[in-house]
């Protein structure tokens, strides 16, 4: 039976390829994780693992996100967490409320416009839900009373949660073309059908990007003591 180009060039990227490719982000995910952790008020730490992952979903989907996050969320807690079941639950949520809603978005709607939709979503998504789940499990992590907990919603985990989705949307809007570019010329990903943004508006996204990016970084620097 005949094919056509499309099929003949999806036939060439089977699913160990994608499998192959997931396991990569997944132990890159994990490494950044491991040398990138930074502290930022309390336990809280940032690292820019979700990044790694978030573009596992935009290149294969919402559940390679899921999946990607699941294996480096439980690695983790058995390698260098110190946070138990606890951490990994709040690792899994916080990464997944990130990352799916950005993949599924983008999904339906491959463009700039359709990325940048999906990581705000996600972002907003996962500052809400961070907060309810802190609310819930940290006074059990912490063994404090929830009544102490809760002024450390709004002055600690409110601060962080928005500190943390804004610096991996920036990272991710950043180096996910090159990452991708680097897949397609390495032949590891089927080239793109969707129409390519216009260069303008794609220094435009650059430069915000990394204005956002080092406002972020000079933030954690302050924080931390260092000037």
């Amino acid at each position: 039976m005949p094919t056509n180009e499309g099929q003949q060039r999806h036939a060439r990227f089977l699913p160990l390829t994608q499998m192959v490719n997931l396991a990569l982000l997944s132990a890159i995910a994990y490494v950044v994780m491991v040398f990138g952790r930074i502290p930022v008020v309390l336990f809280l730490k940032y690292d820019p693992k979700d990044v790694i992952i978030v573009i596992a979903g935009l290149i294969y989907g919402p559940f390679s996100s899921f999946m990607v996050s699941l294996v480096v969320s439980f690695v983790e807690m058995v390698t260098v967490s110190d946070t138990g079941w606890i951490g990994f639950a709040m690792n899994l949520l916080s990464t997944c409320c990130f990352a799916c809603p950005a993949a599924y978005l983008y999904k339906k709607k491959q463009s700039l416009v359709g990325a940048i939709i999906g990581l705000v979503i996600g972002g907003l998504l996962t500052v809400a839900v961070m907060l309810l789940w802190n609310y819930l499990l940290t006074p059990i992590f912490m063994n404090m009373d929830r009544a102490i907990i809760v002024p450390m919603l709004w002055s600690a985990f409110l601060p962080f949660n928005l500190l943390k989705v804004t610096l991996n949307a920036a990272l991710t809007m950043l180096i996910y073309k090159p990452v991708v570019g680097a897949l397609r010329k390495a032949n590891l990903i089927p080239p793109s059908t969707a129409a390519l943004p216009k260069a303008k508006r794609n220094l435009g996204v650059i430069l915000v990007s990394a204005c956002v990016l080092l406002t972020c970084i000079l933030y954690l620097m302050a924080s931390n003591g260092v000037f």
